[in-house]
């Protein structure tokens, strides 16, 4: 929807003036009176008439188009509150395992749909870690971008889990929020990152990024020593899940955590309409020179 406004209104005192014009300011003219001048009268009465509802409608217009009718609608206040999250989400190819990474986008979606103040980004890994998404208000695209990403995107065959922590870490380099909060979803041990753990740890210390470490599936699945010194050492927590339930709770409970100034941008949308009236008075002051021609008198 939106709110309908004019920017000038002001401009809707001059109909008002005109009219007290034509009244009161007509300059007196001499006349000669003729016998017999009835049927000129009720003429003359007529076009009178139409010209002065002319005049005074293209007026009207006119002052419709000066007072600038606007529409404005969504508007995102400064000094929101919320988190900046990273959403860090494994999609090697033991994700596909029971349905896993789609139990996992399941859950992260309505997660997405409670943090309605916050901004949220998205990396994936498995062979090799990419940043799908910067830090953004725009849910809408995230969770397209979500519900159609699947396990094979970053390919299948191994666990680029530090790497993913290192590169989800530096999304924050810029950020001015109090609170900065990565979420790492795996099922896997890391086998192929060329970033030691200890740099994607202090990468996450150095940007104030807390580090809430999830274990999916069995405990011979993942390694809870390095979850837990991961969040641990970046002020987090660590949770190990072995049902959608208690994937669940972990997510709520996250979701839980007390909300933090951050900044957004404000903005209005303004959408003119003062084109339409202005055209429309463009097109009848075109008739009325018109008739002006023709002989209808001033």
């Amino acid at each position: 929807m939106g709110e309908w406004t004019f920017e000038y209104p002001w401009a809707f005192a001059l109909p008002v003036l005109f009219l007290l014009c034509e009244t009161f300011c007509r300059a007196k003219a001499r006349r000669l009176i003729f016998p017999n001048t009835e049927l000129l009268q009720k003429v003359g009465r007529r076009s009178d008439w139409l010209r002065k509802g002319l005049k005074t409608l293209i007026f009207i217009l006119l002052a419709l188009a000066l007072a600038s009718p606007i529409k404005q609608n969504e508007v995102v206040v400064q000094n929101d509150k919320g988190y900046e999250i990273a959403l860090v989400l494994d999609a090697s190819g033991s994700m596909k395992q029971m349905n896993k990474f789609g139990i996992v986008k399941n859950i992260v979606l309505d997660f997405i749909d409670k943090r309605k103040h916050d901004k949220l980004g998205l990396t994936l890994f498995a062979d090799f870690a990419y940043v799908a998404m910067p830090l953004t208000y725009d849910k809408k695209s995230l969770k397209q971008l979500l519900s159609k990403v699947d396990v094979g995107i970053a390919g299948t065959q191994r666990t680029a889990l530090y790497e993913a922590l290192f590169m989800s870490t530096k999304l924050f380099k810029d950020s001015k929020s109090k609170e900065k909060i990565a979420i790492l979803l795996t099922d896997g041990v890391d086998n192929t990152s060329n970033i030691p753990l200890d740099v994607a740890i202090k990468s996450a210390v150095k940007h104030g990024v807390k580090v809430y470490a999830i274990g999916v599936g069995g405990r011979g699945d993942y390694n809870p020593a390095v979850l837990k010194k991961i969040a641990d050492e970046t002020g987090g927590k660590f949770f190990e899940a072995d049902t959608v339930e208690k994937l669940k709770r972990i997510y709520a409970a996250i979701d839980a955590l007390e909300k933090s100034e951050i900044k957004a941008n404000k903005y209005v949308k303004k959408h003119y309409f003062y084109a339409y009236p202005l055209a429309a008075a463009a097109v009848l002051l075109l008739i009325f020179a018109l008739m002006q021609r023709r002989g209808y008198a001033l």
